[in-house]
């Protein structure tokens, strides 16, 4: 008798061809485009926090914390601090995550400086800016991050720690922004430190959500 029935072999190789992710490669237009209109969130999220006297983690919390206590140009401080971070990103994420890289800070230290000139808030809800200038970076990282990019510091690192031994990059980067807001108590008063922690954790529930490997096949 003849038995068409598939093998248990069979079946297993079937089932692993269904799940197995399917790696489109990004084309580089698209890579183009999602560095600009990333760092254009990413610029649309610092001008709400500048607006509100607010700050956030990483080197943009750094840049933040040189702008309110000295006066510094943002964009200028962001840039600068950056540079350090380039040499670790090409020794271990490569030349092209580097470029990238490099240009979307370029991008953000640009557009942070020009977005205040296009936009002006008449009135800016304090709890709004803190909640939604988070979502907005979170949504402007994501977008880096998905076509191999970031802005530098300790985005870098925890990319890196991400792709090396699994540590999710919102998570580690989680931790990392909560110490440099709570270091802003000696700058910035209590009740804006506050908001700038709800703010970090929206940011990064962003990427804690989203910037998993097993939800997202695209590669750039």
């Amino acid at each position: 008798m003849h038995n068409d029935k598939p093998s248990p072999v069979q079946c297993d190789a079937e089932q692993a061809e269904t799940i197995a992710p399917i790696f489109v490669r990004h084309p580089l237009w698209e890579d183009a485009l999602a560095l600009l209109l990333g760092t254009a969130m990413v610029a649309l999220g610092i001008a709400f926090y500048s607006h509100a006297g607010l700050l956030t983690g990483g080197t943009v919390g750094l840049a933040f914390l040189l702008k309110y206590f000295a006066g510094w140009p943002f964009g200028l401080v962001f840039f600068t601090l950056n540079i350090p971070f380039y040499l670790l990103a090409i020794w271990r994420m490569g030349w092209s995550f580097t470029l990238r890289t490099v240009i979307a800070v370029g991008l953000v230290s640009l557009l942070a400086e020009l977005t205040p000139n296009w936009i002006r808030f008449a009135e800016l809800n304090i709890y709004y800016a803190a909640l939604f200038g988070g979502f907005a970076m979170g949504v402007g990282l994501l977008m880096l991050f998905r076509h191999r990019a970031s802005l530098g510091g300790v985005n870098i690192l925890a990319l890196f720690l991400q792709e090396r031994i699994g540590l999710r990059a919102g998570t580690f980067q989680m931790g990392i922004d909560a110490l440099i807001v709570l270091a802003a108590v000696f700058i910035v008063p209590l009740d804006k430190v506050a908001l700038s922690v709800l703010g970090a954790v929206a940011l990064n529930l962003v990427l804690a959500i989203n910037h998993r490997s097993d939800r997202y096949t695209g590669v750039s």
